[in-house]
């Protein structure tokens, strides 16, 4: 786990110098957050587009291969950031999936500022909650950081939510991204969720069959709490004619927009109306039954469903050619979807595989992107040997 006396340490010499002034504080550690993804990109341990992740360290290493498309915008996006917050332990990895006229610029901004955001959220509140580290068991520890990395990411969500609202060269009144992010910190997986990308665990049963586990929910606007939330809010869930079983939140007016997602960054138009920016914020430990994690966006599991997904991966000699394959029979379902329909459908898909094989070994992160002729691949190669 992360040695947080000497993280926590860290930061408070940092913020010494300002301990009575907040805003100085503030500023300061939000320079140090800065100053960290620089050096990790100088060193090729963060990585969102083309490039090697290698850790001298860790054996780590990591590949993304990207490609634009040659139809539309690619709105979707990836990172990974190993050592995040100089933590040998502790990888993120996370999908964004944009939508709207501005979905691109917006889930490139989450992307961008998310993992500053939430490494400065998380060191300042292990700095003001400094674990108590005579914790009669390792649950109570476990239960603390937990909740230290949740509070971390709903304050994170709120502040990336809020800078999209102010920021004055993207429109994201009715544009916006989904937002799935994994970290692995040790033993254990915390998960944060925002709209209907999807992660499923792929885990080995007592009887020696491959069996998938969704840690995530499908934040949709016909669950019963969100859907009561939009409604409480004015907002208003239905389907359209032509799109049976396919719920979606509206303005009162029931003109616009029609967002097939219940929690999104940016989509300010029915921000007053039950749309929130709130994270699902899960946590699970992982065991040495587990052997994978597959994080997709809506374009695969649209049309490829949990266990199908998992036989897929599970079945591809070459793991580096897993997700290749996975985007593959994705494309060839929404390829009969056009067919069917007479008219070409555009699903983007971008998948991250996390192979644990188990904590202790070897594990692998594969990132793959595409829309029909579309390209970014990522294989990640973790401890090997």
């Amino acid at each position: 786990m992360v040695s947080i006396p000497s993280l926590v340490n860290f930061i408070s010499r940092t913020m010494s110098s300002n301990k009575d002034k907040s805003y100085g504080k503030d500023d300061d550690a939000r320079k140090v957050v800065e100053a960290m993804a620089k050096e990790a990109k100088k060193n090729e341990m963060l990585l969102s587009s083309s490039g090697i992740v290698k850790s001298d360290k860790s054996n780590n290493f990591s590949c993304v291969f990207t490609k634009k498309g040659q139809k539309g915008f690619n709105q979707d996006c990836l990172i990974v950031w190993e050592e995040f917050g100089c933590q040998e332990d502790i990888i993120l990895c996370g999908v964004f999936d944009g939508h709207g006229p501005w979905g691109h610029f917006v889930s490139k901004r989450v992307r961008k500022m998310l993992p500053k955001f939430l490494l400065f959220n998380w060191q300042e509140n292990l700095a003001e909650k400094s674990l108590d580290l005579s914790f009669k068991m390792e649950t109570d520890m476990n239960l603390h950081e937990y909740d230290i990395w949740k509070q971390s990411y709903i304050k994170t969500f709120a502040a990336i939510d809020q800078d999209l609202k102010r920021h004055t060269g993207i429109d994201s009144f009715q544009s916006g991204t989904t937002a799935l992010t994994v970290i692995k910190q040790g033993e254990y997986l915390i998960i944060a969720n925002v709209g209907d990308s999807r992660a499923v665990l792929a885990t080995t049963s007592e009887n020696g069959t491959l069996t998938p586990i969704q840690l995530t929910t499908d934040l949709k606007p016909n669950l019963p709490n969100e859907a009561e939330r939009i409604m409480e809010s004015n907002g208003r869930v239905f389907c359209m004619e032509d799109e049976p079983g396919v719920y979606r939140v509206w303005m009162p007016n029931g003109k616009s927009p029609g967002l097939a997602i219940s929690r999104a960054f940016g989509d300010y138009c029915v921000k007053d109306f039950g749309l929130i920016s709130v994270p699902d914020v899960t946590q699970r430990k992982l065991t040495t039954m587990d052997q994978f994690v597959i994080l997709a966006t809506d374009g695969v599991w649209d049309v490829i469903s949990n266990q199908v997904a998992v036989k897929i991966v599970a079945s591809t000699p070459n793991r580096e050619k897993a997700a290749d394959r996975l985007v593959k029979c994705a494309r060839h379902e929404w390829i009969s979807i056009s067919l069917a329909l007479g008219e070409a459908v555009y699903k983007l898909h971008l998948i991250v595989i996390l192979c644990l094989r188990t904590l202790l070994k070897s594990e692998y992160i594969c990132f793959y992107s595409k829309m029909y002729e579309l390209v970014p691949v990522t294989w990640h190669h973790m401890n090997e040997g």
